[in-house]
């Protein structure tokens, strides 16, 4: 079985978060930091390990870990294990903020996970800590060196590319990634409900990047089923990638191949946000299954054609940096 939608857009990858706590406080996302709201009912192993494997039967292939940060939760570990052994799940990938991937960066590889995401919106120390609300920068960066020499081939970068703080640094994460295998990301920043003035300042279009790369030689790379919404850029004289998430771009949504699922169990059938459909009723028992698949597959007709951010209409999804695939 292949989950798809009306449009015939078929659906190989799972967006799992497993917390919605985060312990940096970056601009664009949580500027004032994470507040709990009573007490957190995230999904626990179980119910993680059933929806997945609900998803694995619909066709899943890749699953990405997220939160908040993933790995504040203790059993994150135990999560990634129980993932990777899940038959037809041939790509467990996570996206973290690299605070303690230094420490922890081989446990997760031995556990199963293939591919990882890592959040550096500035190369520059001073500006680092302007963003993200903490002092971490060489941490992080050693945390880049650790997912290395624990086996990570290629390893993914989040920059959420802002006007007038990060944006100076252009060419310096150009040079960066000349000689390491990192394909750099650079994330358009998005209108949310509650950042209008932030937007406003700092917006850059991802179409003034992607005409800049392209006069100076990148060329587009093919775009696999199973990859995420960037936009990908090769150049002959680098080791590294480029890739370009842009949301506002007309055709954006066209290749969607991607579910949510949050914290408390409800299916986002957009990235960008929307009530959700309930399961965590369904994730109480194996013998559930059949039931969690049918009301998976009966609200795939509510899935629009477009998030309508062109529109106006605002994201309504916090953690930005992990819309990055």
């Amino acid at each position: 079985m292949q989950l798809q939608d009306q449009f015939s857009r078929k659906f190989y990858y799972l967006r799992l978060s497993i917390t919605d706590v985060c312990n940096f406080k970056c601009n664009y996302c949580l500027p004032d930091g994470y507040k709990a709201e009573g007490k957190p009912e995230f999904l626990e192993r179980n119910e993680l390990r059933r929806i997945v494997t609900g998803f694995a039967e619909m066709g899943t292939e890749k699953v990405r870990i997220t939160g908040g940060e993933p790995s504040l939760r203790k059993d994150f570990t135990d999560i990634i294990s129980d993932i990777a052994a899940i038959p037809k799940i041939n790509k467990v990938a996570t996206t973290t903020n690299g605070f303690s991937l230094e420490k922890h960066a081989q446990e997760w590889r031995d556990a199963g996970l293939d591919a990882l995401n890592i959040s550096i919106d500035s190369l520059d120390p001073r500006m680092f800590r302007q963003i993200t609300g903490k002092n971490m920068f060489h941490k992080v960066m050693a945390g880049l060196d650790a997912a290395f020499t624990a086996g990570f081939e290629t390893v993914k970068v989040n920059t959420v590319l802002m006007r007038n703080l990060n944006d100076i640094e252009l060419e310096d994460f150009l040079n960066w990634i000349k000689t390491k295998p990192i394909q750099l990301r650079f994330i358009e920043l998005m209108q949310t409900g509650d950042n209008q003035a932030l937007f406003d300042k700092h917006h850059v279009s991802g179409v003034s990047i992607r005409d800049k790369l392209k006069r100076q030689g990148w060329v587009s790379k093919v775009r696999g089923k199973a990859d995420g919404p960037a936009q990908v850029f090769v150049h002959p004289d680098y080791v590294g990638e480029i890739g370009l998430i842009m949301p506002y771009e007309k055709d954006f949504c066209s290749t969607c191949n991607r579910l949510r699922v949050s914290t408390k169990g409800r299916l986002h059938l957009c990235l960008f946000g929307e009530e959700g459909v309930e399961l965590r009723d369904l994730l109480q028992e194996d013998s559930q299954q059949p039931a969690l698949i049918a009301r998976v597959i009966e609200h795939m007709s509510d899935k629009k054609s477009t998030h309508f951010l062109q529109q106006g209409i605002t994201a309504n999804t916090p953690h930005l940096a992990s819309i990055g695939g």
